[in-house]
């Protein structure tokens, strides 16, 4: 009885985990300039937007967006840029101060630079360590490691799956 009440603790310690680990995502990836290249680009210096096109990589320390296309707006100014990434999918790569990998996939990945924000939309799946949410959509905090995933459909569900280290 009491194995199955510790087994049945074990998800909901894992989730607080991945809600809540201390492990933040490189703190030092937002001092860093933020680099995109890609294969065409295209820019409004008056409407203070950007489209990179083909084969986008956005590059911040260890954060890493690769999609097909990425659109810029950066009209609030410095610092308050988003980035939106569009992509079959877009993917979103960090490595936390203490080596562990955050990833995620989504056909928009929107990063909200000032907020330290990632809103991911349509088939939306985020995994770190051995945990993966999978929903709608996401949305990320990345400084504080906070999420929160939902659905756009009335009856749409979100999955979460935790790994369990059973040797029995």
């Amino acid at each position: 009885m009491l194995k199955r009440f510790i087994n049945n603790l074990l998800p909901i310690s894992s989730v607080l985990l991945l809600l809540s680990c201390p492990a933040w995502a490189g703190k030092d990836d937002f001092k860093l300039p933020i680099e995109v290249d890609s294969k065409s680009q295209f820019v409004d210096g008056k409407r203070k937007t950007s489209v990179f096109k083909e084969d986008v990589n956005v590059r911040q320390g260890t954060l890493s967006i690769n999609a097909d296309e990425v659109r810029v707006s950066a009209e609030d100014g410095k610092g308050k840029e988003i980035f939106v990434a569009l992509g079959k999918p877009a993917v979103y790569s960090q490595t936390m101060d203490d080596g562990s990998k955050i990833t995620a996939k989504a056909e928009e990945i929107r990063y909200i630079v000032e907020f330290r924000t990632l809103e991911l939309n349509g088939a939306a799946e985020l995994y770190q360590d051995t945990s993966m949410v999978k929903g709608e959509k996401i949305s990320f905090n990345l400084e504080k490691e906070q999420l929160i995933a939902g659905s756009n459909e009335a009856d749409g569900r979100v999955t979460t799956v935790f790994q369990t280290d059973d040797k029995n």
